[in-house]
């Protein structure tokens, strides 16, 4: 399997997951243009492209699913609520009926080789999943947008290959930042985004001898720093009481504007 993130932040998610002979999106919240060129730099056509998953409705997730459905055909999978958020989004255009291709939580899909597996997330949108990614014994999972974690969020996890995760913010920083009142509790909350410190909480649970590498993803642009996300993070799994400590796992944080090398596992 093959995963890279083209972009991730507050202001657009576009997530490439794929195999040899498969290769999906996950979101299409950044340009057409930027995502053609996040592809070309996999050595992948956007014609090659068997599905786009949507996590969500949110501008920040689907903002050139439009201009991609449209100009190359793309099957989109979404949930039946999240499809409804698209649907009713004026700036994205008219999108074909045909394209669609409701999603269950916590029902597989195959996509040729690639097995997708929806999970529930507490997000404040239409029915919004994370996706678990598999090929025969592989698996990636890309859990984002979240406000609050349990159980079942740890049992869907916790023996991937690659994890992308959520460090949305830090919470003094959004504290005492220039977001609105309302804005600043939204995102606090369990509808809301993981915090720096909850991501590593989040992290310490699902460890496991066989991890290959951990991106953080989703960092706000006002509120977190990518240096602030990555030690926070790993001075949770430093002080978590399982056996690993914060520097036994390759940990990146996912870049906002360009794509990142591939890893290949």
């Amino acid at each position: 399997m093959r995963f890279s993130s083209i972009a991730s932040g507050s202001s657009g998610n576009c997530i490439y997951v794929g195999s040899d002979t498969t290769h999906i999106l996950i979101d299409a919240g950044i340009s057409a243009k930027r995502t053609v060129e996040g592809l070309a730099g996999l050595d992948i056509k956007p014609e090659e492209l068997d599905a786009i998953l949507i996590t969500h409705e949110h501008a920040d997730h689907v903002q050139g699913l439009g201009v991609l459905s449209r100009k190359y055909s793309i099957p989109i999978y979404a949930t039946k609520g999240t499809i409804c958020g698209i649907k009713s989004a004026s700036s994205l255009g008219k999108i074909d009926d045909a394209l669609f291709n409701e999603v269950k939580k916590d029902v597989k899909v195959s996509i040729k080789d690639l097995v997708i597996n929806p999970m529930e997330i507490s997000h404040d949108a239409n029915e919004p999943v994370a996706y678990r990614v598999s090929c025969e014994k592989k698996k990636v999972s890309v859990i984002t947008d979240l406000g609050t974690f349990n159980e079942y969020t740890i049992d869907c996890i916790k023996d991937s290959d690659i994890i992308m995760a959520e460090a949305n913010h830090d919470i003094r920083m959004l504290q005492v930042g220039p977001y609105p009142y309302y804005l600043k509790q939204r995102i606090l909350s369990d509808r809301g985004h993981l915090s720096n410190e909850n991501s590593g909480r989040l992290l310490s649970g699902i460890l496991h001898d066989n991890l290959k590498a951990i991106f953080l993803g989703h960092l706000s642009k006002e509120n977190n720093l990518p240096e602030l996300a990555y030690e926070t993070v790993r001075l949770e799994i430093e002080a978590s009481d399982n056996k690993y400590h914060g520097n036994d796992f390759p940990l990146y944080v996912a870049k906002r504007d360009c794509p990142m090398t591939a890893i290949e596992f």
